[in-house]
């Protein structure tokens, strides 16, 4: 068959319980209408993993899908995204993830990769372009990633076949597990990884001879020397190529939205001992890129000396670091190192383990847990020892790990304790930033398909605080100030879009987005030079617009409402106690009624109106949703 230009054109189905390996064509309606990557997982997910599909069951559906710029030399990055229903909140389940696994499998043919079913015993899944594999994987059980990736490039004698696996977390059913590529690369949140281990699935090894076809050289390579140019020249350059998203920390605390001690303060007195500075400085050793990437932003750093000295490593990104420090109380940076290191070995989503962990934290300096309750552990701030047997115990469900291995919400549901403090939206544990004073992305948490969520959103243009800008984009001054909640809904909404653009896509959203080099115009344009599909600035804001919507009719027809787009009390009722946004707190009602207006959603229910539907050309969802029950004007 021949190939699309810009796309594999084939799509893999393996279904694991009759050991059934099928191709489909790329249909023609998922290029027009939901891109790539996040939008062909969201369309397949909607249509084919209903209401009453558990998500731990065979019928969930596992998916990996790439974009029409993967595996080209566009350079700013290749990345993919893997979807199912969430165990760990029951809806939409989504994680993005770079490195190289992504332009593998688009060498070896595909755009996406459906898993289905459940193997009777453990196996892994050995792509070769044509030629699929299911591989006894009895010998990989109780593994971590590491030991896993590495057998399996010692069984295949292919030391760059590029493989995908989970640890003993998801072997676990932690709820929270994920699933890493190149070692130290997660697809992490919403436990992805826990739905492929339920599988039976330890791994997916893939190698690819093939190639991508661009339609239109000439334009494409236009294209991309304007975007080199862009990006070497512009000033977040050197700081990303330095200290990747580590360069955050700093700015967090000066700006009053870390994450300090389960967010009962918004600065750490600590913050230069961990930042991303000194890890810079002291501890990295090397840059790495993702595929075709031109800003090498990941680092290697190695300990030299002290009680982890010889460990070496990928990272960490913002996220990880910010987890292991500020947010549970640690001031050593060589310890949060190590614990990162622990977590990604063992296959966990850090942030949801440095939630369950500072929450416990938090109960325990308040006397609600004791050492009766931890197993003997002293859960004061800081405590680098139990921090570290805390992500052990979550990982293989030891006691008191048991408890938290569901995840935050579920944690305080079984303790009857310490909902009120329960830091996540819809079950998804919140991120490294203070809602209170960084509002717009607040209000992207509060709204985002997958819970508490800022990579739906990313609206970074708040942090200039340019009131021009705001202006200029949306008509309200306010909407670019971070302290300010007017303007919010049309902020999101048109963020929102982008990122969908953005993941569907599948390149990097730190470089395309928040460094502004691929705005919607630019994006048709290149889109269109690859796949030869014309594209437009309109028609790729629709395809943004579509996807959220789909996403937003999934989370409705699983009964989510307007009383769910909410975040914890603590950011509604209680001031940020000191920093630069001291005192501020997070104005959900009215920013909630401008969102929902300007994505013409219900305003009492959230639900998105049959009309809009059906100009997005979602038709059929509007019947579904009211088959299922929905009642949708």
């Amino acid at each position: 068959m021949p190939k699309t230009f810009g796309y594999a054109g084939k799509i893999l189905r393996i279904n694991l319980t009759r050991k059934e390996v099928k191709t489909q064509p790329t249909e023609k309606d998922l290029m027009l209408n939901f891109l790539g990557g996040r939008g062909f997982n969201a369309k397949r997910l909607y249509d084919e993993v209903g209401r009453h599909v558990q998500s731990l069951s065979p019928e969930n559906k596992l998916m990996f899908a790439t974009g029409p710029l993967v595996g080209t030399a566009f350079p700013l990055g290749a990345r993919f995204n893997v979807s199912a229903k969430s165990p760990l909140t029951g809806i939409f389940g989504d994680s993005n993830v770079g490195g190289h696994f992504s332009a593998e499998m688009k060498f070896a043919g595909y755009d996406q990769i459906v898993i289905e079913g459940k193997s009777p015993k453990p196996v892994y899944i050995y792509v070769k372009d044509q030629e699929v594999q299911l591989i006894d994987a009895q010998h990989l059980i109780g593994k971590d990633v590491y030991e896993t990736t590495e057998v399996i490039r010692s069984d295949l004698d292919d030391r760059s076949v590029q493989v995908a696996a989970v640890g003993p977390a998801a072997e676990n059913l932690v709820l929270y597990a994920g699933i890493f590529v190149n070692l130290a690369r997660p697809a992490a949140r919403t436990g992805m990884g826990t739905v492929m281990a339920s599988k039976n699935l330890k791994a997916i090894a893939i190698r690819g001879t093939g190639s991508v076809k661009i339609a239109n050289s000439k334009k494409f390579w236009k294209i991309v020397d304007e975007i080199k140019e862009e990006t070497y020249a512009h000033p977040q350059y050197w700081p990303r190529r330095i200290m990747g998203t580590t360069r955050i920390l700093m700015l967090a605390d000066r700006l009053g939205i870390l994450p300090t001690r389960h967010f009962t303060s918004a600065t750490f007195e600590a913050a230069t001992k961990v930042s991303g500075e000194r890890l810079a400085r002291e501890f990295n050793v090397k840059n790495r890129a993702c595929f075709s990437c031109i800003v090498p932003c990941s680092r290697f750093y190695v300990i030299r000396e002290g009680a982890y000295a010889g460990l070496f490593g990928e990272g960490p990104e913002y996220e990880a670091l910010g987890c292991f420090t500020a947010r549970v109380g640690n001031s050593d940076l060589e310890l949060a190192l190590k614990a990162v290191d622990l977590a990604n070995r063992l296959g966990l989503d850090a942030i949801t383990t440095a939630e369950c962990i500072a929450w416990a934290m938090e109960l325990y300096e308040k006397g609600e847990l004791t050492k009766k309750d931890t197993d003997g552990l002293e859960l004061k701030w800081g405590n680098g020892e139990a921090i570290l047997a805390l992500i052990r115990k979550i990982a293989y469900r030891e006691s008191f790990g048991d408890i938290l291995a569901d995840g935050v919400r579920k944690a305080a549901e079984k303790l009857g304790k310490g909902e009120e403090i329960a830091l996540h939206v819809k079950g998804l544990e919140i991120i490294q930033a203070d809602p209170r004073g960084l509002k717009g992305y607040g209000l992207g948490y509060a709204v985002a398909s997958r819970g508490a969520d800022h990579l739906r959103s990313e609206p970074f243009i708040e942090l200039s605080d340019n009131p021009k800008k705001g202006k200029e984009l949306f008509g309200v001054p306010e909407a670019t100030l971070r302290l300010s909640y007017r303007g919010k809904g049309k902020l999101v909404r048109y963020f929102e879009n982008w990122c969908a653009i953005i993941d569907s896509l599948e390149v990097c959203k730190n470089l395309a987005e928040n460094m502004e080099l691929l705005p919607f115009k630019k994006a048709a344009e290149i889109a269109e030079a690859v796949t030869g599909i014309h594209f437009t600035e309109d028609s790729m804001f629709e395809i943004g617009e579509r996807i959220v919507n789909l996403e937003r009719a999934y989370l409705a027809r699983e009964g989510i409402r307007r009383k769910d787009d909410y975040l914890p009390e603590r950011f509604i009722k209680e001031p940020l106690p000191n920093g630069n946004s001291k005192g501020a707190v997070f104005e959900i009602e009215p920013m909630l009624n401008e969102y929902y207006a300007e994505r013409e959603w219900d305003l009492k229910t959230g639900i998105p109106k049959a009309e809009k539907l059906r100009k997005l050309g979602l038709d059929y969802v509007v019947e579904d949703l009211r088959r299922n029950g929905v009642n949708i004007d």
